[in-house]
């Protein structure tokens, strides 16, 4: 998704970076799964093993599992002789609110040009739906286990979204982290094609991880209870 102008002559011409509103678009080449195992198993050719069990419901009165209510989306696993090295891998991309793309989509089906159609609906990424709303509650469920059986929780966003969070405090070292952040970017349009890229690794606990993904800081009492005071009915 991009941001679009145009202007009084009715050109159209993109005007942001383009936001990945789709984790499928982080796979490119691999790209993610070799830089990933690079940094945080020392193998850019790990295995990929998608949708393992993580949490298990329990059977009323019984002390067995039932079926598994909770997944880990990916899990790269690299074996050095009897050693298994993995680590667990969150993709994230952005939700957008608006109208549906169908909308565009008919428009596309009979474009003959010239130039690229200005898009007919208003939408936008939702950045706030996508951070605190789904992100941070996966985060809070899966890194608390996965940090205490000594792994690393690899999440992957793209610029767009990584600026829209909140700031967090960052460890140097990769050994004070529970949370290695892989942030890429895309390069182009290259024959009207983007390309996926490697831009930066941010190393947090989830607890700063959290903060950021709030973005925001708690306003005092007493403006809390102003705003209240303003808002009920006038007697």
């Amino acid at each position: 998704m991009r941001q679009y102008t145009r202007d009084e002559s009715g050109n159209v011409a993109a005007g942001s970076l383009p936001v990945s509103t789709c984790p499928h678009r982080l796979l490119e080449r691999d790209l993610v799964v070799q830089w990933v195992g690079e940094v945080l198993l020392g193998n850019a050719q790990p295995v990929v093993l998608s949708e393992l069990p993580f949490l298990m419901g329990e059977a009323e009165g019984e002390q067995e599992y039932t079926d598994a209510v909770g997944m880990i989306d990916k899990v790269l696993v690299s074996f050095q002789g009897e050693q298994l090295k993995w680590c667990a891998l969150e993709m994230q991309a952005v939700y957008f609110s608006g109208k549906s793309m169908e909308n565009d989509f008919k428009g596309w089906r009979v474009w003959n040009g010239p130039g690229i159609p200005f898009p007919t609906v208003v939408r936008r990424p939702d950045f706030r739906s996508s951070g605190p709303k789904r992100l941070m509650p996966q985060l809070q469920v899966k890194v608390p286990t996965i940090s205490r059986w000594g792994k690393k929780m690899a999440v992957v966003v793209d610029k767009p979204f990584w600026d829209s969070l909140g700031h967090m405090r960052e460890g140097r070292d990769l050994s004070n982290a529970e949370i290695a952040w892989f942030v890429v970017g895309f390069s182009g349009p290259e024959e009207g094609r983007f390309r996926l890229i490697r831009d930066a690794v941010h190393f947090t606990t989830l607890t700063h991880a959290v903060e950021g993904l709030t973005g925001g800081t708690p306003v005092s009492l007493e403006t809390f209870e102003r705003e209240i005071r303003a808002r009920l009915p006038q007697t």
